[in-house]
């Protein structure tokens, strides 16, 4: 009974065991299930949290491309095409002159003197009726751009016009100089007788001529910049111009409309304006010559003609006279004998200066200093000889005459004052002057008598007139007539005596003037330095637009102190120089053989030397080579408005090398000269541009577009190379 309990109790026991085991493997069975399902659902939440994250990031990245082409879009509207070449940023005003390939040939910043801001298309009324575009930045200033005449079919000109609302807002517009963006030329000869204008730094000032070595700008100037890259400036006559270049707003040329107390008093508008034309050619050569004066003869002639001529063939003799007891008729007669003596040069003009008059403003001989002057004279012309008298229409109130053009009001007067209070300036020695009044119809009729009267007791050929600059008119000046600045008398002068006066030379100008007139060069030192000012005067000048240039005497105008300067001088304190250095003089002729006019007031016989005079002769027979290269580019210069003295560029355009060059020149496009400039120098580097050129000094032919190293000079020789068919064979 037991043992039946016992094995039907293991029975028991043993199934129970077998369905706890069955149990345990059940739930482990279910467990290990289990476990892919709770992983494939770890992988799913994490399938979708990477979903999740995908879709936010391109959510931002669409909202980003949304927001961007939005902000670029507007960005567009802003800076939007003008004339499918001009891009401009309304509110920042960036600006940038595109080519046809879409280049960058000009950038700048228009309107630096407003603040960034949002401008408005003008009113109606306030519109133009020649289409411009026009903007206006919350009543403070207005543009204008549109389209301007071209002068060819290859040059497009574009006009921008700033009006401003307000009497103390000046409009400027600054474009990059740097020499990333092109070689920078033009405007006039700056203090530091930069030649190209980038490497110039001008403070802010009025665009007007005046003395280099006081003032910013020199004796000529032309409101024109012209650009490598093939772009040019042209700002309006009208416009009252401020220039600065290279100032603390970077390597920006800046051109302001300004109004002020002396060059620009006379205002033109109630407020100041900005006016210029931007034109662009194929490149710099081809736009250059399109915008250059041309016909210069209309109203030429046959005796200004030969005029002109003989300017060119003979030479131009300044009678030394730093002080008035220096010049008198047995000097003008002993110094014309000392010509006649050398005997390779040809007789030419002979210059007597101002002190030819007893006062600045008499304009009748001084008898005691001149007695017979009438019978010299008469034996100059006899000789060969032309004479010149220098001429200025300034009046010293210690003159006979200034009363009498006091009493006509014949004189410029002051501001704000009766006409009858004639204004001062002062004028080389003499420190108190009154300035005739050219503008008044009665001052030309009064000059023109009194120099008639000279004309009736000396036979005069012709006069070479001195306006001195700007600043020689008077601070506080006032003409009958309103003068857009004090240069526009200078313009007002020729104009009066057209016809009236034989004019051979000008001292200033802001225009051509009439032929035969020359421009003079401003004076320079006796030193090297001023040597090597010459020939980047010249190009400078040349590309302004004044073709007839004539350069100081051989060995320069005046000789500056030894000890230090500690201030400004005008060269008018100074005193003729004494005999120059004897290599500084040979340099001197050398390079002034091949300009076109050659000047003296030392002669080479002064030396007493005879290597001086055996190196004279020589380049006497050079020049007789020289001149019909210069008669015949004078000729082009007249019907062209190009320079007899160019810039190597103007023979090849596309040749960097030849943009910065500033100690050679080409005449024409007929010969490279290449003089020496420095103190014992007797090698220097050359360049030539495209073509076959042949060497002046060993006659051997050299091929263009390429450097000459160590070139050999020596000082009785001058580095010169004439041009060659281009069908040359070596």
């Amino acid at each position: 009974m037991m043992s039946n309990d016992f094995d039907t109790h293991s029975v028991l026991s043993n199934q129970a065991s077998i369905t706890s085991v069955n149990s345990l493997a059940s739930l482990l069975k279910e467990k290990m299930q289990n476990v892919p399902a709770i992983i494939r659902k770890k992988k799913r939440e994490t399938k979708d949290y990477k979903l999740r994250v995908f879709v936010g990031m391109l959510f931002l990245i669409i909202v980003f491309l949304v927001g961007y082409a939005y902000v670029m879009y507007n960005q567009k509207l802003l800076a939007k095409s003008y004339f499918e070449s001009i891009k401009f940023h309304k509110k920042t005003r960036n600006f940038r002159l595109l080519d046809g390939k879409g280049g960058e040939l000009l950038t700048g910043v228009l309107g630096t003197s407003l603040n960034i801001e949002q401008p408005y298309n003008c009113l109606p009324k306030d519109l133009k009726d020649d289409g411009s575009v026009c903007y206006e930045w919350n009543s403070k200033a207005r543009l204008y751009m549109n389209l301007a005449k071209s002068p060819g079919p290859d040059i497009k000109c574009y006009s921008f016009q700033w009006e401003s609302l307000l009497a103390d807002l000046y409009p400027t517009d600054c474009f990059d100089v740097s020499e990333e963006r092109g070689f920078w030329y033009g405007g006039g000869l700056t203090k530091g007788i930069e030649y190209i204008l980038g490497k110039a730094t001008i403070p802010a000032g009025p665009f007007v001529t005046g003395d280099i070595n006081m003032h910013q700008w020199g004796n000529a100037l032309k409101r024109y910049f012209l650009n490598s890259r093939g772009v040019a400036i042209q700002v309006d006559e009208k416009t009252p111009l401020y220039v600065s270049v290279n100032t603390d707003s970077g390597k920006r040329l800046c051109l302001q409309g300004k109004n002020d107390k002396f060059a620009f008093v006379n205002q033109q508008t109630r407020f100041p304006e900005l006016k210029y034309t931007v034109c662009s050619g194929p490149d710099m050569k081809t736009l250059h010559n399109g915008l250059m004066q041309k016909s210069l003869w209309d109203g030429l002639t046959e005796r200004d003609n030969d005029v002109i001529k003989s300017l060119l063939r003979e030479p131009v003799w300044q009678i030394p006279a730093s002080k008035q007891e220096d010049l008198t008729e047995v000097a003008i007669y002993n110094y014309t004998e000392s010509i006649i003596a050398l005997g390779y040069l040809r007789l030419g003009h002979v210059l007597v200066n101002e002190f030819w008059q007893r006062t600045i403003g008499d304009f009748r001989l001084d008898s005691e200093r001149f007695p017979t002057l009438d019978e010299t004279v008469n034996i100059l012309h006899r000789r060969g000889f032309r004479v010149s008298f220098m001429i200025q229409p300034f009046i010293s109130t210690e003159s006979s005459n200034f009363r009498e053009a006091v009493s006509k009001k014949l004189l410029i007067f002051e501001r704000e004052s009766e006409r009858s209070i004639p204004a001062l300036t002062r004028y080389k020695s003499t420190t108190s002057a009154g300035v005739l009044d050219v503008t008044n119809n009665a001052s030309i009729p009064w000059l023109a008598e009194q120099l008639k009267k000279i004309s009736e007791t000396v036979e005069i050929d012709s006069y070479f007139v001195d306006f001195g600059t700007a600043f020689n008119i008077p601070r506080y000046y006032q003409c009958s007539q309103t003068l857009v600045n004090p240069d526009e008398y200078k313009n007002y002068f020729m104009e009066r005596f057209e016809g009236t006066l034989s004019i051979f030379g000008v001292s200033s100008a802001i225009s051509v003037p009439r032929p035969p007139a020359f421009l003079s060069l401003p004076p320079v030192n006796s030193s090297w330095s001023g040597l090597q000012s010459i020939i980047p005067t010249m190009l400078s000048y040349g590309i302004i637009g004044f073709p007839f240039l004539m350069p100081g005497p051989v060995g320069g105008d005046f000789v500056l102190p030894t000890q230090q300067l500690k201030k400004m001088y005008s060269y008018y304190s100074f005193e003729l120089p004494p005999l120059p250095d004897k290599e500084l003089y040979i340099r001197w002729l050398q390079l002034a053989t091949f300009l076109p006019v050659l000047r003296f007031t030392h002669l080479p016989s002064e030396y007493r030397d005879e290597t001086v005079t055996v190196i004279a002769k020589e380049l006497a027979d050079i020049r007789q080579r020289v001149l019909p290269l210069l008669e015949r580019f004078s000729s082009i210069a007249m019907d062209e408005g190009l320079p007899i003295i160019r810039p190597l560029w103007m023979l090849d355009s596309t040749d960097v090398n030849c943009f910065s060059i500033d100690d050679e020149f080409s005449i024409g496009d007929g010969m490279i000269v290449a003089p020496v400039l420095k103190k014992g120098e007797t090698v220097r580097e050359v360049y030539l541009p495209q073509g076959v050129w042949k060497d002046g000094i060993d006659e051997s032919l050299r091929k263009g577009s390429r450097w000459i190293h160590n070139y050999h000079v020596p000082q009785n020789k001058v580095a010169y190379f004439i041009k060659m068919p281009d069908n040359t064979r070596f």
